[in-house]
Formats: structure tokens, sequence, C-alpha cells
């Protein structure tokens, strides 16, 4: 099935910009910010009644189940009376360490529906990451299943367990069997309001470093979530839509599960492992055509060639990109196999996305550019005076908090934030601002690269190496040199077909120092079979520095 553009037209950019005001965008839920909002509301029961498909979901051995919305109405209120049952109320905290199962969405809307503030606990967590995650946020109660359950053992001052079982298996002892227990409750539970300001989502920073912060979402939160699913995905009723990103992170939460569903439309999950070969299956079986996740899947897709794209090559209406930069050699090899354009779109855990080559805005876009501001918000380039800076001229991308109504966080759970100070939010990312206000990644402030008086960003020597077909990933990190400060190491991994050799790392040097600079070409190269990642997917190149001082 080939994909036919639909004759839309757009908004353009400055339109969007200049008729924004935030009680438009409030006219769009149920609730209100003066009278309060109920998460469960927006995103199921005001779509009760429109015959629409709600979630669909593909096992892990391929089984595929539809549900609608009414029927996550009638299971989240069962989940709603299971949690009051157990002293659970408003404000309290469920966790939920879950794979991607229609028992994760009835527990994030039945948790919202009794005012209370869903955690998600991501399943390739170990028992520390999640005994910090809980201890954190207080939660009064997890529910889990039989695989992931032994990770809550011995974990300190673990709250109630519910734990969902498969094949007839007993329950452990002491914990509430969850699928029986929720069938025994009434599918009826009045959903509770809350004020725009209180939480509805306990999220936690990925972090490269240190202990993961927590990150509150107040519901009013849903309105910047909604802006971007229409005006930066560009979700139309008619699309499949399939964000591939796991809900156990900010954004396959805010923009896999809550976003669809506040817009009214079907969510899919796969409760699988991702490879190239079942997501181009999947693709082409459900008929996807509107795809969300993160370059490092999109580089996956790349390795897999062009044969395994052909055959849904056309069906792809957009494509879009978040997590890291989006290498320019993704975008073109997409263009040239899949017939789609990816657009890369920023932000993070503590903002959401709000710099974005929209899908749904008529814009110029350059690639290798993160996009422009959404309509909502005012970026600004500081120095490290705080001064905002002209055209050109890198320094720290910051949010002016007084001028961007959608901006919702005000710091950390119950610590300080020193990256509130006055009037910005500073997101520690280094940019530069082009000409035509939009943004070009250079790297996180602490991964730019200071060589022989040069500031080189890591970003532009690894998009150079990527276009070059050996390479299938790679990170750019700064090593110490006394004679240049720093020297530029690139860890390369390679593509199939191409093994390490000199050879090949001159060759390397050769083809960025061709097409990029003099100056800025790797060094050194280390080939590697894999690069250290967070459980999110971001590469963590603190760990490649870090191996570099104790050689």
């Amino acid at each position: 099935m080939k994909h036919e553009a639909a004759s839309v037209v757009r908004p353009t950019y400055r339109d969007a910009r200049a008729s924004f005001s935030i009680e438009a965008e409030e006219a769009r839920l149920s609730g209100s910010l003066e009278t309060g909002f109920n998460a469960c509301i927006e995103c199921c029961d005001r779509y009760v009644g429109t015959g629409a498909t709600a979630l669909y979901w593909v096992s892990a051995d391929g089984r595929t189940e539809n549900y609608s919305f009414e029927a996550l109405r009638d299971q989240s209120a069962r989940v709603a009376n299971l949690l009051e049952s157990q002293g659970i109320g408003p404000g309290d905290v469920v966790a939920g360490l879950l794979p991607r199962t229609p028992d994760l969405v009835a527990t994030i809307l039945g948790s919202w529906r009794i005012g209370a503030v869903y955690q998600p606990l991501f399943t390739a967590f170990g028992p520390k990451a999640i005994e910090h995650r809980l201890a954190l946020s207080g939660a009064l109660f997890v529910v889990t299943d039989s695989t992931n359950r032994a990770k809550l053992e011995g974990i300190a001052d673990c709250p109630q367990i519910a734990t969902v079982m498969v094949d007839g298996d007993r329950a452990p002892e002491g914990d509430i069997d969850f699928r029986p227990a929720v069938a025994a409750q009434p599918a009826d539970f009045v959903p509770v309001l809350r004020a725009s300001d209180d939480l509805f989502l306990m999220m936690s920073t990925s972090g490269t470093t240190g202990l993961a912060k927590g990150v509150g979402v107040p519901l009013k939160g849903l309105l910047a979530i909604g802006a971007y699913m229409r005006w930066a995905i560009d979700l139309q009723p008619g699309d499949m839509f399939w964000n591939i990103a796991d809900p156990g992170w900010a954004y396959g939460l805010y923009y896999g599960i809550t976003g669809p569903l506040l817009l009214g439309h079907a969510i899919t999950l796969y409760d699988g492992p991702f490879s190239a070969e079942t997501a181009y299956a999947l693709i082409g079986r459900l008929g996807i055509t509107n795809l969300a996740g993160s370059p490092t899947a999109y580089r996956l897709l790349m390795a897999a060639g062009a044969e395994a794209a052909a055959p849904v090559s056309g069906q792809l209406r957009v494509v879009s990109s978040a997590g890291e930069p989006l290498n320019p050699e993704v975008i073109r090899w997409f263009d040239a196999h899949l017939a789609v354009p990816v657009h890369d779109h920023y932000g993070q855990t503590e903002t959401g996305m709000v710099v974005n080559n929209h899908h749904g805005l008529d814009h110029p876009v350059r690639i290798g550019s993160a996009g422009l501001a959404m309509p909502g918000y005012r970026i600004v380039v500081l120095d490290e005076a705080g001064e905002e800076l002209g055209p050109n001229r890198p320094g720290i991308l910051a949010i002016d908090i007084a001028n961007s109504p959608l901006f919702w966080f005000d710091g950390y759970w119950q610590t300080e934030t020193p990256a509130i100070d006055g009037r910005y939010y500073r997101t520690g990312d280094t940019v530069e601002q082009e000409l035509d206000d939009s943004i070009s990644f250079i790297g996180r402030q602490d991964d730019v690269i200071t060589s022989a008086g040069y500031r080189i960003g890591p970003f532009d020597v690894e998009s150079a190496l990527m276009e070059h077909p050996a390479v299938m990933e790679t990170a750019v990190v700064g090593v110490p040199d006394r004679e240049r400060t720093e020297l530029v190491k690139a860890f390369v991994v390679l593509n199939q077909g191409y093994a390490a050799s000199a050879g090949l790392a001159e060759a390397l040097k050769l083809h960025v120092k061709t097409r990029l600079s003099a100056h800025a070409y790797p060094r050194l190269i280390s080939f590697m079979s894999e690069l250290p990642k967070t459980p999110s997917g971001k590469i963590q190149r603190f760990i490649l520095r870090a191996m570099e001082k104790n050689i």
C-alpha cells in the first residue's frame, strides 16, 4: 500500500505563531485552567461514542488486539476502583513496571481517573534504578508483571505490589493478582478533577551522569503535548500512527500514549524487541503512515539495506525523530529508499518538545537543523553571562519562561534547579541560532571539544562520518592532549561487510577532512562492536571520555 499525499493546506509557521493564544489551546480540552482537569477524561472519556479505535496492540508473537475508547474507559474505572480499595487517592503516585501491553494503558488511565500521578519504570531497569525512582517519588502502589517482579525483591520500603500473572500462575505472597482483582471491580468510577498545576506524571531524567532527578508534569502540560502532536507530528485523522519509543521514557509516554489519545487518535503498541525486520513488517502489516522514533532506531533501519525497505517504500507520509540530533545522512537515506520526509525535533524530559521542523506547519526545513521554536515558546541562545546572543554565535539553548506560555517545568522534584535562574531555563545544550531563527545543534555543553583554539561540535563530525558507507553508528569526543588541549576522537560501529583496519581508519579521517574541515576531522579512531548508551538509547559520551582517561 502506497501513501497518497493529501491535498491539505498547512498553516504557515508565521501565522501559527502570530495567532497563538493559550485560550485557544485550552479550548481544545474538556477541562479548564480555572476549574480543573482530569487526564483520563481528556485522553479517553470524551471520545466514548465516537466509534473510534483507541489501541492497536501487537503481542511479541504477532497476535493483534484492538480496543475501543469504551473498553479503555471501563477498564480504567476498574483499575481506579482497585486503587481506591488500596487507599490510593488524588495526588498519590502509582508506578508501572510493565511492558507495552493493554495492562499498561489501563494502569495509566486508571491512575489518572482517580486523580493519581503515574510514574513510568522502564522494564530494562535493574533493582537499584527502580529503588531510587520509587524512593524519589514516594510511590504508594506499583503494578508489574511476572517477568519483572523479581526486580522488586529486597527494595527498601517497597510499596504495595500488584502483579500481572500469566498461564494460571499464582501471584507471590502479599501481592495483588492484578487481572482478577481488576476484573472484580465495577466498571464505573467518576473521574476526579484536579487543578491545572497538579501533577499527572512523575518522570525522571534519563541522564548521562549522576542519579536521575524527578520531573513532575502538571496537568496544564497537556496543552503543550497536544500542540506538538498537531504542529510537529502532524497527526491526521486518517493516519495510522506508531511511536516506537518505549513508554518507560518521556518521548514514548508523552507522545506515544498521552498525545495520540489526547487527540482522540489510536495508539500502537508492539510488545516485542525492536529490529529492522519486525519494524518493516509492522509498518507494512498495520499500514503505518505516521512514524516517530529515535535516530538510533532509524540507523538500524538503514543498516538493513534498501532491499528491506523496498516493500514499504512510499507508504509512510511523515517520519519524526527525537532523542538525539538527526544526522543528515539519515534524512537523505529515508528520502531515497522510503520516499518520506524525516524531520528532526528537539526537547527534553523537563520541557517536552520545543524546537521542531514541524510537519504540520509550512516553513523551510534546513537539513542539519533542529528546526524552529514551537508556537507557544520563545527560544534564545545565551552566553556564559546570561546575555542573549545574536545569530551564528554559539551559546546555551534556553527558554524565555515569561514569554513561553506553554512551558510548564518549574524545577526538579524536591531538588534545587540551577538551570532555572531568573527569566530563563537553560537546557545545557550548545547551539547556534541561524539568520532564519532555526536552531543548529552543536552538542551538550560538556561535549563540545576545544582543539587548538577551535570549538568543535561532535554532531558535525558524527554527521560527516555517517555519510561514509562503512559507518553504521559513531560517537565523537575530545580526549586530553598536551599540545592541542583536546584531540577529536571517533568511536565507530561498522556496517556489515566492513572490517576494522588501519587503512579504513585513514579513509574515514580523509573523508571527514574533505567533507567537513581540516581542523575538525578525528585524529583518532577506535572501532567498537557497540556504543555505550542510556536505557533510552542516548549515547553516553562521558563513558567514552572516561575510557580514554583510564588508558
